[in-house]
C-alpha cells in the first residue's frame, strides 16, 4: 500500500498532502472560477488600488482557490505554493479541521469583544500558553504582526520607564507610522520623520557581514571559517562589540527600553546570525536594563523544525514574544505573550482591543494548534526542510548564480548573485527567473535588501516529492534564463 501511495504521489504532485509520517492521496478537484474576468480585475486594480500595491509578475496571478500546499488560478492551473501567503498559511490552505472550526463558530457567535467573557478565548489562551516556557504566561490577542510589535514597544516602555529601542539593520517589524522607525529596511521607510528613540545596530550576517561566521544550519557560507568556543562562533563577539558601541554612544545612559530581533530575519531574505549572537545580545541588553523582544511572526509555530519557537534555538528566554501570520493559517490574528510583571505595568491606563481574540479567531487559532500537534508538522518541517536544503545545496554546485543557501526547517533562502562575486543578481534577472518558475507551476517568494533572495516558506504540510518538483523547476528556470540572456 505504501509503495502504491508513493507511486501515485510521485506521478501526480497535485494529488498529495503530507500528514505526520503518512503520505495521503487526495482526489481534490477545484471549483470552476465564476469571478470577474482577468481583464476586469486588471482594470479595477489600475483604477482603485493604491500604486504602492504592485504586481510581482509580468502576468499577475488571479487565484481563486487553495487546497493544502496548492493554489489554483482562474483557469484552474495548479501551483505549488512555497511562500504561503508571505509565511502565513501554516497548516495548509483551507485545512479541513480549521475550516470546520470556523464554520462551527460562525453559526454560534461572531463577536463580543473582551468586555464580556466567551469560552473560545479561554480555551485558546490555555492551549497557547502551554507552548511557552518559563514565566511567559500572559497573552494579548490582537489582529496583525504590526499591531503586536507596536504593543510590545508600549509594554517595554511602560515597564522600564525608558524610551529607547534597538533593532537590527535590514530588519522588518511591521508597517505603521511608529514601526517605520523600528523597521530598518529602506524599502519600507517613507521619506518622512519617524518617532525618536529608535536605533539600529549592524546586522550580524554570516554571508555579507564583515566577520562572517557559522550559523545554525546544515548549510554554511562557502569558504566560511570560524573558531568556536562550545556552541558559539567567535565572530558573534565582534558583532556584539558593535551592539555595545551603540549602547555606549548613541543611547543615553540608563534609557534603554528594549531590543527587538527576529530569530531568523524573514523579509530580509532568511538571514541567520552567527551562533551565539542572539544569546549574547540578550545578555548585553539585560545588562543595560532593557527587555529583549523576540519577533516570532515568521519563525514561530514549529516552522524552524527543532523547536516550536525560534528563540528556543538560540537558548534564550525573551521578556516579550510577538507572533502573527501562521498563528491563524491566514485568518487575521496575532498575539503578544509576556510575563505578569511586565503586563502589570500596562495597568496604568485602560486597554481593550475590539477584535482581538474574537470567537472566530480563537476557534481558528485553537484548531491550528491542534493540527500542528496531530499531524506532527513541526517534525515535518525538520525532516522535509533538511531534505529541501540538501537538494538546494546540490543545485548550488551546478549554478554559480546561487551564492548562498541558508535556513532551517521550512524557513529557507536562496541568495542569487553575479557568478564569482557576492554582488546581488539584478532584480530584473531575479524577476525573470521567478516568472519562469511561476509559469511552470511553482511559486517562490522574493526578499532581501536588493530583492535577490528567493524565500521558501511553504505551508508546513509539503512533502519531499513537492521538494523534488520545486528544485527541478528552479533548475530549469535558471538554465532557461541564462540561456536566453546569453543570446
Amino acid at each position: 500500500m505504501a509503495a502504491r501511495v508513493f507511486l501515485l504521489c510521485s506521478k501526480n504532485f497535485s494529488r498529495c498532502c503530507f500528514t505526520g509520517h503518512v503520505r495521503q492521496a487526495s482526489n481534490f478537484v477545484p471549483k470552476e472560477y465564476k469571478g470577474p474576468s482577468y481583464e476586469k480585475t486588471e482594470q479595477l486594480k489600475a483604477d482603485h488600488f493604491p500604486p504602492a500595491v504592485y504586481n510581482i509578475y509580468k502576468r499577475p496571478l488571479l487565484l481563486h482557490q487553495g487546497h493544502m500546499q496548492w493554489l489554483y488560478d482562474h483557469e484552474n492551473k495548479k501551483y505549488l505554493d512555497l511562500f504561503a501567503g508571505i509565511v502565513t498559511v501554516s497548516v495548509g490552505h483551507c485545512h479541513p479541521k480549521v475550516v470546520a472550526a470556523l464554520q462551527n463558530q460562525i453559526n454560534i457567535l461572531w463577536h463580543t469583544t473582551n468586555i464580556y467573557k466567551q469560552p473560545k478565548i479561554y480555551e485558546y489562551i490555555e492551549k497557547l500558553v502551554s507552548k511557552f516556557p518559563g514565566d511567559l504566561k500572559v497573552v494579548y490577542l490582537v489582529n496583525s504582526g504590526s499591531e503586536a510589535n507596536d504593543l510590545a514597544i508600549l509594554l517595554a516602555k511602560a515597564y522600564t520607564g525608558n524610551n529607547d529601542i534597538i533593532s537590527l539593520q535590514s530588519s522588518y517589524h511591521g508597517y505603521s507610522t511608529g514601526l517605520m522607525a523600528l523597521t530598518a529596511s529602506q524599502s519600507y521607510r517613507m521619506p518622512m520623520p519617524v518617532p525618536p528613540g529608535f536605533y539600529h545596530t549592524p546586522l550580524a550576517d554570516p554571508f555579507r557581514g564583515y566577520w562572517g561566521g557559522w550559523r545554525d544550519s546544515i548549510s554554511q557560507v562557502p569558504g566560511a571559517s570560524c573558531s568556536t568556543t562550545g556552541q558559539d562562533c567567535d565572530s558573534a563577539d565582534k558583532y556584539i562589540h558593535q551592539l555595545n558601541e551603540v549602547l555606549e554612544t548613541s543611547i543615553p545612559a540608563g534609557r534603554l527600553a528594549a531590543m527587538f530581533a527576529e530569530s531568523i530575519q524573514g523579509v530580509n531574505g532568511t538571514v541567520q546570525f552567527p551562533k551565539g549572537y542572539i544569546r549574547k545580545a540578550q545578555q548585553l541588553v539585560k545588562k543595560y536594563g532593557g527587555l529583549f523582544v523576540s519577533d516570532e511572526v515568521q519563525t514561530g509555530f514549529g516552522r524552524t523544525g527543532d523547536h516550536f519557537w525560534g528563540f528556543q534555538g538560540h537558548g534564550i528566554m525573551p521578556d516579550i514574544v510577538t507572533m502573527a501570520k501562521g498563528i491563524g493559517n491566514g485568518f487575521p490574528m496575532a498575539a503578544v505573550v509576556t510575563t505578569k510583571e511586565i503586563a502589570a505595568a500596562h495597568a496604568k491606563a485602560a486597554y481593550f482591543n475590539t477584535f482581538g481574540g474574537n470567537p472566530m479567531a480563537s476557534a481558528v487559532g485553537s484548531a491550528v494548534l491542534d493540527v500542528i500537534e496531530e499531524e506532527q508538522l513541526q517534525n515535518n518541517c525538520k525532516e522535509v526542510g533538511k531534505y529541501f536544503i540538501e537538494q538546494l545545496q546540490q543545485l548550488q554546485k551546478h549554478h554559480p548564480v546561487i551564492g548562498d543557501v541558508r535556513g532551517k526547517g521550512l524557513m529557507l533562502g536562496i541568495e542569487l548573485v553575479v557568478p564569482g562575486t557576492k554582488t546581488a543578481l539584478p532584480v530584473t534577472d531575479v524577476s525573470e527567473i521567478l516568472e519562469i518558475t511561476k509559469d511552470n507551476g511553482v511559486l517562490f517568494g522574493r526578499g532581501g535588501r536588493w530583492g535577490n533572495v528567493l524565500r521558501i516558506k511553504p505551508p508546513m504540510c509539503i512533502n519531499k516529492e513537492n521538494v523534488d518538483l520545486a528544485v527541478d523547476v528552479l533548475d530549469k528556470a535558471i538554465k532557461q534564463h541564462l540561456t536566453a540572456k546569453s543570446k
